[in-house]
């Protein structure tokens, strides 16, 4: 399997659960992966990665800031010369509150762990994508972002943004070669919770099998398309 050989992929949130899944895929596909992430938990999750030379390991502080994402891209660029797919999996879940209870705080984390630093990542990579002719973009969304279920507005603003965002990337730039979807996890469970009751969630490997059949060029037809991956969760 080598679909992505020659191409140079950004996953960020690449020391959590679903980058777990993810990150295998395209290293078996060939692809250099420059994976950020904002503390150690990578190399405990695949310690063989440290003797990868197709990767690089990016620390980033805060990616809600337009100069650490700057730097990012740039460093990137530096190493390869070219970014082919961003896969933005970073954000985080915060159930929060009624709204007359919830603080400004939580909306306010919110909407930036899930959508600005999406925005900043996908605005970043793009002017490299047109001149290297094209490229893939999958977010990461979620259910309530299509509908919430109460005690959630925060979160489900946020992931609202998300898909509304993904639209957008599409119908701008479908035409000159950049293709943008959006997957809609439900819960993600592990291998164990996954054996142990089937309807616990989908797994991150489920998952990254998804996503990089978005990023491959059997999924190329694919724009614009907000795709739920509930299993049989919901």
């Amino acid at each position: 399997m080598t679909q992505f050989s020659g191409q140079v992929a950004i996953i960020t949130g690449a020391s959590g659960l679903l980058a777990s899944g993810v990150i295998p895929v395209f290293r078996a596909g060939g692809a250099k992966l420059a994976l950020a992430c904002g503390d150690d938990r990578l190399y405990e999750r695949m310690p063989d990665l440290r003797d990868d030379p197709d990767h690089l390991c990016l620390q980033s502080a805060d990616l809600s800031q337009p100069a650490v994402v700057d730097d990012l891209v740039a460093r990137v660029l530096a190493e390869w010369g070219r970014i082919d797919i961003l896969i933005n999996i970073v954000g985080g879940w915060d159930a929060g509150a009624p709204v007359h209870e919830m603080t400004v705080d939580t909306w306010d984390t919110m909407i930036r762990l899930n959508s600005t630093i999406t925005f900043l990542m996908c605005r970043a990579v793009i002017p490299a994508m047109l001149a290297g002719g094209g490229g893939a973009i999958v977010n990461i969304g979620a259910r309530p972002g299509l509908r919430s279920s109460g005690n959630d507005a925060a979160y489900a603003a946020s992931k609202a943004a998300v898909l509304r965002l993904t639209e957008s990337l599409s119908e701008e730039y479908k035409r000159r070669g950049i293709r943008a979807n959006a997957v809609l996890p439900s819960a993600i469970a592990t291998d164990e919770q996954y054996a142990e009751d089937p309807h616990a969630g989908v797994t991150p490997e489920q998952l990254g099998r998804v996503i990089a059949f978005l990023c491959s060029d059997e999924g190329a037809i694919i724009q614009g398309a907000l795709i739920p991956a509930y299993g049989t969760k919901f």
